[in-house]
């Protein structure tokens, strides 16, 4: 063993344990990946020597990369990696993707990187064998950088049309004409919208011209369908107030402080959203405005989160943890053609909302 050890410069290799042990490659190999079919004594020498050689065992990647799938899917975002620790849709979207990867022993790796150039090393070394994108903000790039792998994908939240992407999303038009629908029949008439991005790094008032610019399609089909159903109504969505929010704490407050310090403040908020909507009854109620009765808030979504809050969130609801089990499954199962599903939507009734106040 000394012999092998002295003048080493060279990185330890399976062919130097098999020499010192006095045993050959293939019997070397198989104590490290078949143990089972090496005598006990063998076993135990070959590991003796590795040890004392410090040799952990064969690279994993070069037996993954030999079998050409390394049994791993990357779930990708160009939001921060907390993001999928403590955003609400996240964090459900994610069990569902892990039930289909427990199903078949599959391993699950998050890409994640603010940093342009950072998410395309990160994308590239990704050892998987295909993605699932969040593509919630920086979608196309998300895209563009993927199809570069050469692996298989598919998008979740797509922020725009492209018929040669694998997608799995819901109908967002029918999800907001609901909420609309639901605020308009208790007698709601004045009403403020907690806008997703239009495009990405942009926060405020939404002018008119703006309106029907949105980049992403779930922000744009979701402000056509409340548009749709209010004007249904009889309510000019000319003066109804859009506020532009990054889904997050800051500018979701910012957009009420906005939205409040109108002549007319609104009785009834559609958010796009649950985490915009659980934000703004916290605001609301830090106000001294009482939801339902000063004001209705109703989210989109249906993460678990809103049946807890105080008042519990009356949602659109859409079938996150199937969505994630089904994309899993169309990375698992990839057989080279593209797949594009929409699902349903429903309407989830709790306390958040009511009627509308008497003038």
């Amino acid at each position: 063993m000394a012999s092998v050890l002295e003048g080493q410069t060279r990185p330890i290799r399976l062919a130097d344990i098999a020499k010192a042990a006095g045993v050959s490659h293939g019997t070397a190999s198989n104590v490290f990946s078949r143990p089972e079919i090496v005598r006990a004594e063998v076993r135990e020498r070959v590991k003796a020597v590795a040890e004392a050689m410090g040799y952990a065992g064969p690279d994993p990647k070069g037996r993954l990369l030999r079998a050409g799938k390394v049994n791993a899917i990357g779930v990708c975002t160009t939001e921060p990696l907390s993001y999928f620790f403590e955003d609400p849709f996240a964090c459900v979207m994610m069990a569902g993707i892990s039930q289909a990867c427990d199903a078949t022993g599959a391993g699950i790796a998050l890409v994640s990187a603010q940093n342009d150039e950072k998410l395309a090393w990160n994308i590239q070394s990704a050892l998987v064998d295909g993605f699932i994108l969040f593509c919630i903000e920086g979608g196309p790039r998300l895209v563009e950088l993927t199809r570069e792998r050469r692996l298989p994908f598919v998008a979740l939240a797509i922020g725009f049309d492209d018929d040669t992407i694998s997608m799995i999303g819901i109908d967002n038009v029918a999800g907001s004409r609901l909420a609309a629908r639901h605020l308009g029949n208790l007698g709601h008439r004045r009403f403020a919208v907690l806008s997703l991005p239009f495009v990405d790094d942009s926060t405020g008032l939404v002018t008119p011209e703006r309106l029907g610019t949105a980049l992403y399609t779930a922000t744009r089909d979701r402000l056509a369908g409340y548009f749709e159903e209010l004007s249904r109504f009889g309510i000019d969505t000319n003066r109804v107030p859009v506020y532009e929010t990054g889904n997050e704490e800051t500018s979701t407050k910012a957009g009420l402080e906005t939205i409040f310090a109108g002549a007319e403040p609104p009785t009834a908020i559609l958010a796009m959203s649950d985490r915009m909507a659980m934000v703004a009854i916290d605001w609301l109620t830090e106000r001294g405005l009482n939801v339902p009765d000063d004001v209705s808030v109703i989210g989109f979504d249906g993460v678990p989160d809103g049946a807890r809050c105080d008042p519990p969130l009356t949602t659109i609801a859409q079938p996150i943890t199937e969505i994630g089990r089904r994309a899993a499954r169309m990375i698992l199962d990839y057989d080279g053609t593209v797949r594009r599903e929409t699902m349903g939507v429903e309407l989830v009734v709790r306390a958040s909302t009511g009627p509308a106040p008497k003038a």
